[in-house]
């Protein structure tokens, strides 16, 4: 890319109102695919606002186009994209959502291009959606775990956690966050906890990420058939619990962890889950 150029394309939007900006990616945070799955449901129907240059940002060779092939003959491509789309918030206000696979380029210069637009657009708070897997039950409610560059900026009962200093490697939504809110933008962040347990799409944790965006835009999430897909994952995992004593006992510790209203710590969290992997190992 040559000195000078944008990251990003602008399209032909019209004005937009002291938006907020969400943020989503796919990829390091986000288990279960309930930050994206989240972000989807708010862009629906939303128009494009922004475009970013893909050639720069992505490894097709580790985030392959997809190639559609009809009556044996190559017909399309669909090529991984990351795009800012325009949705109404509560009172007027607008609503801007940044979306798509976690880049694997030019994370700094991403980040020089979120200010750049949070500024353009006159951006009055971003919330960064993320998801992580953790030491939680399937059968308790979806935990959402909160980050903000300031005091008060969190709304709702979520609370900032877990306490403590935690290092683990950076996602690019990170990045982003420390940028943003270092040029003066307010940041918020709401993070799911997954159960660490659960392989593939967690929609119950994507059904409690819209609630928390619903609270702190005022505006009522449209979950579409996300409750009735979180339902019928939840009774397959109860049927997986009551076939395999060992997994239900292990539900059955961290049901009781919750219900001690105990949040286990970072080093907690990660020794619990290593030693349900060891066991896993062990029964296999």
């Amino acid at each position: 890319m040559l000195p000078g150029m944008s990251l990003y394309r602008l399209e032909d939007a019209p004005e937009v109102v002291a938006p907020t900006l969400i943020v989503a990616f796919d990829g390091w945070v986000d288990a279960g695919q309930a930050s994206t799955t989240a972000a989807a449901r708010l862009v629906e129907g939303a128009e494009l606002v922004a475009t970013f240059d893909a050639d720069e940002l992505f490894d097709y060779r580790a985030r392959r186009p997809t190639l559609e092939i009809l009556d044996g003959k190559p017909a399309s491509l669909t090529w991984p994209e990351l795009t800012v789309r325009r949705a109404h918030g509560g009172d007027g206000r607008d609503v801007l959502v940044l979306a798509g696979p976690e880049p694997d380029y030019r994370w700094r210069e991403l980040a020089d291009a979120a200010v750049e637009l949070g500024r353009r657009f006159g951006v009055v708070e971003w919330i960064s959606l993320g998801a992580i897997p953790a030491a939680v039950p399937h059968t308790r409610p979806v935990p959402i775990l909160g980050t903000s560059s300031r005091p008060g900026l969190l709304r709702g009962d979520v609370q900032p956690g877990p306490a403590g200093m935690l290092r683990v490697p950076s996602a690019a939504i990170s990045v982003l966050d420390l940028a943003v809110s270092g040029a003066g933008i307010a940041a918020i962040g709401y993070y799911a906890q997954v159960p660490h347990y659960v392989a593939g799409p967690y929609p119950a944790a994507a059904i409690e990420l819209l609630r928390a965006v619903g609270r702190h835009i005022g505006r009522e999430p449209a979950l579409g058939s996300l409750p009735e897909e979180a339902r019928e994952l939840a009774a397959r995992l109860d049927a997986a619990a009551v076939v395999d004593q060992s997994t239900r006992a292990y539900v059955e510790r961290l049901e009781a962890m919750v219900d001690e209203a105990r949040l286990p710590s970072g080093d907690e969290l990660i020794s619990e889950i290593e030693r349900f992997l060891r066991e896993g190992e062990q029964r296999t």
